[in-house]
């Protein structure tokens, strides 16, 4: 995906989960950030970041916050709307599947994406990751509910016969695994094995990054999927 009427700016602090400001310009910005989680070891004054102008010109921020470039990691993409996005794009584009439904309702939770193969059917939940340590990619990088019972529902929906899998959309260049991050959420890290246990599994979704795209260029998907 390409973001389109892109503008660089500095960043300058954050003024809650939803909105920073940043310096473009010259000038003092409030632009929406989108993307809920910390963003702590991205998100430091007078670091580079990528705005896009909103569609919507009656709104009250005139830019989104997308990307933002990490000393030694280059540009990371933190829209959090993205990986869904990119993710349906790829599979798409592998031409295996006979339907792919997103926000498919299963139990009390909404999965990104029912995949369905003949006579399979595939589960597979979609999670963006933005934090990276010593090359390795960790996810979450703040406490999810949400995500933790997101691997409850897979890991029951494995037992009643379907395949389910996580799938890592990685929006840093050059990361190719993503390891629970126990210290920041240690339910979701446990909750992730008890789903492994029962047959979840796991898949990277590897990706080119730039500070106006994101794009997937592979994954270690197995034939079968």
């Amino acid at each position: 995906m390409i973001y389109r009427n892109c503008t660089p700016a500095s960043f300058i602090t954050r003024l809650n989960r939803f909105e920073a400001e940043v310096a473009v310009d010259g000038r003092r910005e409030t632009v929406h950030v989108k993307n809920t989680g910390r963003c702590r070891e991205l998100l430091l004054p007078g670091c580079d970041v990528m705005l896009a102008r909103a569609d919507n010109p009656a709104r009250k921020t005139r830019y989104d916050l997308i990307s933002v470039n990490r000393q030694g990691a280059g540009w990371i993409n933190i829209d959090s709307q993205a990986p869904n996005r990119v993710a349906a794009e790829y599979l798409k584009s592998l031409h295996r599947f006979d339907e792919i439904i997103p926000e498919f309702t299963y139990g009390k939770s909404r999965i990104d994406f029912l995949l369905k193969r003949g006579e399979r059917r595939i589960l597979l939940e979609i999670k963006g990751c933005t934090l990276e340590r010593g090359g390795c990619g960790y996810f979450p990088d703040a406490p999810t509910v949400r995500g933790s019972k997101h691997l409850l529902e897979l890991a029951g929906a494995a037992a009643c016969g379907y395949e389910c899998w996580i799938g890592y959309v990685i929006q840093i260049n050059g990361i190719k695994s993503v390891q629970p991050a126990a210290d920041i959420d240690p339910q979701f890290a446990e909750n992730y094995r008890k789903a492994v246990s029962c047959g979840v599994g796991t898949v990277c979704f590897h990706c080119s990054v730039t500070p106006e795209s994101l794009e997937i260029t592979g994954s270690d998907l197995p034939e079968f999927f």
